[in-house]
């Protein structure tokens, strides 16, 4: 039992899972708060189907890239590549995690439940092959990795619309994932290329690329800005965004100068620590009000 709880832990990327229901539950408290209260049963229901949806989406991706993962040092430890686990097992528990995650964010409203499924398809079935053709990769990935806060903010809300809080927290996270995957991609280029990944911006790590992530990070500065500018965020959010922003730039300006793995790996460690601090602050400024 043990060993099966470790493996399914590999197959789901539970840190990245943890990441993304995490997002989606905060945008959901936000949700939450503007209608005056917290419906904490809707809030694990929220949580759970979330965390089952986006591991059957990381199941997926591993079922169809099993034979690459053989090729790469990172991955090649995984439980279907080592052969712990075959695709068969892999793929009844990918598909019992999807429809049951699904079933249960339906229950909120239909659009989270659609939502859900969008997020599935796209990361499993188009960004995960596409990794091997084009940098253009990175952009259709950033979608599906930015649908969590709308899924959360819309499931607070028995019939969602569109407004302006939202569409923000989707951009922030939407510009974030562009010098978080290009910093990864950076630090394990050699790796990815046994396996004919093309995720940088130039597929090298070049000055163009290293310029790519510094112009990301500094996009992403007026973007996490925008709740303050737009009157629903304070200044707490403001200033925990700037400084945050601030040092993430810090970082991608030093891989222009150094080009080298360890500036790469500063900008990825910090794309790590920016998003929950921004997400948490935007809450707390919420909570406050």
């Amino acid at each position: 039992m043990k060993d099966f709880l470790k493996d399914f832990k590999e197959l789901i990327k539970l840190r990245l899972t943890f990441l993304v229901a995490f997002s989606a539950s905060v945008s959901f408290l936000i949700g939450c708060r503007q209608q005056g209260g917290y419906d904490w049963g809707q809030w694990v229901i929220l949580t759970v189907g979330g965390f089952l949806v986006t591991s059957a989406a990381n199941g997926f991706n591993e079922i169809i890239e099993k034979d690459l993962d053989k090729l790469m040092k990172r991955t090649m430890g995984r439980p279907i590549p080592a052969g712990r686990m075959t695709t068969g097992q892999a793929l009844v528990l990918s598909l019992f995690m999807g429809l049951a995650g699904t079933l249960m964010l339906v229950q909120l409203n239909f659009l989270t439940g659609v939502l859900s499924v969008f997020s599935i398809f796209l990361y499993a079935f188009i960004y995960t092959p596409m990794k091997r053709k084009s940098p253009i990769a990175v952009f259709i990935g950033a979608f599906p990795g930015a649908l969590p806060p709308l899924i959360g903010y819309f499931a607070a809300f028995d019939r969602p619309s569109i407004s302006w809080i939202p569409i923000v927290l989707f951009l922030i996270q939407f510009v974030w994932q562009f010098p978080h995957f290009w910093g990864i991609a950076w630090v394990l280029d050699d790796d990815y290329k046994k396996a004919g990944f093309r995720l940088l911006p130039t597929t090298r790590r070049d000055a163009v690329s290293a310029w790519f992530v510094f112009i990301s990070t500094l996009v992403l500065i007026p973007v996490s800005l925008l709740p303050t500018i737009m009157g629903f965020g304070g200044y707490y959010i403001g200033g925990i965004s700037l400084a945050a922003g601030l040092y993430f730039c810090w970082c991608g300006f030093k891989l222009t100068r150094n080009l080298d793995i360890p500036s790469a790996q500063k900008v990825m460690f910090g794309s790590f620590g920016y998003l929950p601090l921004v997400q948490l602050a935007l809450l707390f400024d919420f909570i406050s009000k």
